[in-house]
């Protein structure tokens, strides 16, 4: 009979074994053989707020259209104050007429029954077909025109009219360089578009091998209506990921979804061309938007925790842990804190945190990507979630 001795040796062996050979593809980077990883530039921890929302005020939010909409990520109204409208995974941008929900927009020129959405489904039920079928993201109206612009993150920059339909393409490239990951959409009063585009080089189905890896593709970028040129303005961003032009136009902010910070672009004035650090963040953004005050208002995904920092600035540690076989769900909790949680702060235009509500326990909103404010109302959209949460702000 084996000893305890003998025994425990060839346990680890095995163990050992398993975690080298990974035999059941479990890593999330197990189909990904040149996956590479990059330092992080994530700012120093003294350098994180530590403001927080001791009474969970998100908790006290409404959920409404429980089920009816799959993954909406952005919230819009359109000029006559009428919506919300809002894209979701199967990708349909949809508007709801004060009754129900009805089909508004579709960004897939080659849309099928495969995009039919099904019944009992969640977001990611969806990831396999959204390449086919679409997956509008930030979304848009021309104040004026009363188009709708999309950024659709397989088809690009898109436009619709007033009265819906099939959206027209605007941008799918810049610099003969694909866009891969468009995410989220701007436009001033002069029909110039602005956008960002996630990666190079990985698409929003992949978007969970994009965060671990923290590559440097990410590009901030501008379409001009009027001469059809599109021209890159910041580049080797690593997740760009929302944006929002200023109250008055003179400058917008995009928000960095690796790093964990908003930063600023100067469109107009002495500093024209010219980029610096707005704000560094409690945790980790996704959409910003400008109130009628021209406040930011910017959806964090999660707080940042000391394991999701160190695995940010010791990419070796990082690449080790993603190659051990552990799902990709189980690695995603421990980047977010082992559980869903909902953060969302207002900026002034300096960069001074205003206000901030947050849903730590994840019990009501469990996860925001963005916050539309509308007559002293929060509209909290998700691109993991099946709901729009509300919250009376006043």
């Amino acid at each position: 009979m084996m000893t305890l001795a003998r025994v425990l040796p060839i346990i680890f062996l095995l163990l050992a074994l398993y975690c080298a050979l990974d035999p059941f593809n479990h890593s999330p980077i197990a189909g990904f053989p040149h996956y590479e990883v990059h330092k992080v530039d994530s700012p120093p921890w003294s350098q994180v707020p530590i403001h927080r929302d001791k009474h969970n005020l998100l908790q006290q939010s409404e959920l409404m259209f429980v089920n009816q909409v799959q993954g909406p990520e952005s919230i819009a109204f359109d000029p006559l104050g009428r919506g919300p409208y809002t894209g979701v995974a199967d990708g349909r941008v949809l508007f709801w007429n004060g009754l129900s929900w009805t089909d508004f927009a579709y960004t897939s020129p080659n849309r099928s029954e495969l995009c039919n959405p099904k019944a009992s489904a969640s977001p990611s039920s969806y990831v396999e077909t959204e390449h086919i079928c679409g997956r509008p993201l930030g979304l848009r109206f021309d104040k004026i025109t009363g188009d709708l612009y999309i950024a659709d993150a397989y088809f690009g920059v898109m436009k619709v009219g007033p009265q819906g339909g099939v959206a027209a393409s605007l941008v799918t490239e810049a610099e003969g360089i694909p866009l891969r990951f468009t995410n989220d959409v701007d436009i001033d009063t002069q029909g110039n578009v602005y956008f960002t585009d996630s990666s190079s080089n990985y698409e929003r189905r992949n978007f969970i091998q994009l965060v671990f890896s923290g590559e440097p593709s990410g590009r901030v970028l501008k379409y001009n209506s009027a001469t059809k040129e599109t021209t890159v303005l910041v580049r080797n961003l690593q997740f760009p990921n929302g944006i929002s032009l200023s109250k008055d136009g003179s400058f917008f902010v995009f928000s960095e979804g690796s790093i964990g910070r908003l930063s600023k672009y100067w469109v107009k004035g002495d500093n024209a061309g010219s980029s610096e650090v707005l704000a560094i963040l409690p945790g980790y953004p996704d959409n910003v938007r400008v109130n009628g005050n021209g406040e930011f208002w910017v959806a964090i995904h999660c707080r940042r925790y000391m394991y999701s920092y160190l695995n940010a600035i010791y990419p070796k540690l990082r690449k080790f842990i993603l190659k051990l076989p552990i799902p990709t769900k189980i690695q995603y909790m421990l980047q977010i804190g082992g559980r869903f949680q909902a953060l969302v702060v207002k900026y002034s235009p300096e960069g001074e945190i205003l206000h901030i509500l947050e849903d730590s326990e994840g019990k009501v909103v469990r996860a925001v990507s963005e916050v539309e404010e509308k007559d002293g109302q929060l509209w909290m959209g998700s691109v993991l979630m099946p709901f729009i949460a509300v919250y009376n702000f006043t």
